[in-house]
């Protein structure tokens, strides 16, 4: 006789608590590099959709790709670089992209989707969002002090030959903290497989980069922007949309301060970043929204504007701002593009020794 009496409140209790869960805002959670989206983005998403996106940042593919091998992260969409797919494909930590879920994927540019198959082929897992490649960034004023009216930016012999990295060391050189672009870059000057998987052509890139190594003043995939801008630095081994920032940083500080980009003539990394759906994405419904969301024409060009990229949507090139669209460093020419070479996926025993390279050269031992 008193079980209807125990069971009424608790039955009211279920009721209130799915009340509140109905009530509560869907969100989907975002890890993506430091600063790579358009600040007014993931509130005009919320705005318009009622998912609150929460957004958590790295700077480092390596410390990024670590987090997500070891699982359940909370996160549900990741942005991710496209050497980086075919081993967390492999390990199974992401899920196929529902296409029917996309209807904004038919704006990609078929080149890049084209590019991006010879790491994930078919293009079942990554939605290619922004592009770009690893050259040098430099301050022209002091470049022309150091070596004239024609300092050679248009070669990697600026980096690589003692003389001349000796004296830029005079108003400071930095480097990307990223041994999976400059080990390469290192490589391919020295006319061998950018991504090799020969020891014999790691210990050559070793040996370079540590003739060069006193001279660089730190390693770091953030810094170098504000340094480049105000001046703490004059050199950097960097991503373009990097130092399209320390440009445009220089340019509102009025310091008069003129911030340039080159692409060596032998050739550059060139790169894609991807957003992907975790396999065990708390939140894939509210994921695939976001991922679809960014593939707008209209929204992509804003972060475009922002991050100094080129976006991989073939229909928002036009809505990209004039400024950054005409940029030869942000949107190279066909001639250009050609000698561009791609980052790729080492197999596991090539990556341990690209990995004790590294140590080796930051540490300088």
């Amino acid at each position: 006789m008193k079980a209807p009496f125990l069971l009424a409140p608790l039955l009211a209790l279920a009721s209130l608590f799915g009340a509140a869960s109905a009530a509560e805002t869907p969100t989907v959670h975002l890890y993506n590099w430091y600063d790579f989206i358009a600040p007014e983005t993931p509130k005009a998403f919320q705005q318009e959709t009622g998912i609150n996106p929460v957004l958590d940042v790295f700077d480092n593919a390596e410390v990024m790709q670590s987090k997500l091998m070891a699982g359940r992260t909370g996160y549900d969409v990741v942005v991710i670089s496209g050497d980086v797919l075919p081993n967390l494909i492999k390990a199974g930590v992401l899920q196929e992209l529902d296409r029917s879920k996309l209807p904004n994927w038919p704006h990609l540019d078929p080149e890049v989707l084209a590019t991006l198959q010879r790491n994930d082929p078919g293009n079942r897992y990554g939605a290619p969002y922004m592009w770009g490649t690893t050259g040098i960034g430099y301050d022209v004023d002091k470049l022309h002090q150091l070596f004239g009216d024609n300092p050679p930016v248009n070669t990697w012999d600026l980096i690589f030959k003692e003389e001349n990295i000796a004296k830029l060391s005079q108003c400071g050189v930095a480097m990307l903290d990223a041994p999976g672009e400059i080990i390469p870059i290192a490589l391919h000057y020295l006319g061998l497989p950018s991504n090799s998987q020969n020891p014999d052509d790691y210990r050559k890139a070793e040996e370079l980069l540590l003739k060069i190594r006193p001279y660089v003043r730190y390693f770091d995939s953030s810094k170098f922007i504000t340094d480049l801008a105000n001046g703490n630095t004059c050199v950097v081994v960097g991503w373009e949309g990097g130092v399209f920032d320390a440009r445009l940083t220089a340019e509102r500080a009025g310091n008069g301060r003129r911030i340039a980009y080159s692409i060596p003539r032998e050739g550059a990394p060139v790169w894609v970043e991807n957003f992907v759906l975790l396999k065990d994405a708390p939140h894939p419904e509210q994921g695939l929204a976001f991922i679809d969301y960014m593939l707008r024409p209209e929204v992509v060009a804003k972060s475009s504007d922002y991050v100094g990229y080129p976006n991989a949507n073939r229909d928002a090139t036009a809505l990209v701002d004039k400024k950054l669209r005409d940029d030869p460093g942000a949107y190279p020419s066909k001639e250009v593009m050609a000698t561009l070479f791609p980052v790729e996926p080492l197999p596991l025993k090539a990556e341990r020794i690209r990995t004790r390279v590294w140590s080796k050269v930051k540490t300088g031992t």
